[in-house]
């Protein structure tokens, strides 16, 4: 009578491992590259925020990581990670025809 042997949770821990690199590991990715981005910013870059703001960046503030933001409407505050790494990114590319 069989106490589990390894290869009863064989398929546990495949799924586990599957879930590791399908799931958990480009999210990591992900914050990663997003801190990266954010720690990148410096004045004039034109952005977007994750709510659809669009505007440029006119001052820094490293102390509590905020970005002060020129709209057409004013100046906002905002804190770094509001920035969308991917919409500023397509914005900031150029266009090749």
């Amino acid at each position: 009578m069989g106490s589990g042997s390894i290869m009863d949770f064989l398929p546990m821990i495949l799924i586990f491992v599957v879930a590791y690199f399908f799931m958990i590991r480009p999210q990591m990715k992900r914050q990663k590259d997003e801190k990266k981005f954010a720690a990148e910013l410096k004045k004039g870059d034109r952005i977007i925020t994750k709510s659809g703001l669009h505007g440029k960046v006119i001052d820094l503030n490293d102390k509590d990581s905020s970005c002060i933001i020129e709209t057409m409407a004013g100046k906002l505050k905002f804190d770094r990670s509001a920035i969308s790494m991917e919409m500023s990114k397509k914005r900031n590319t150029p266009v090749t025809k």
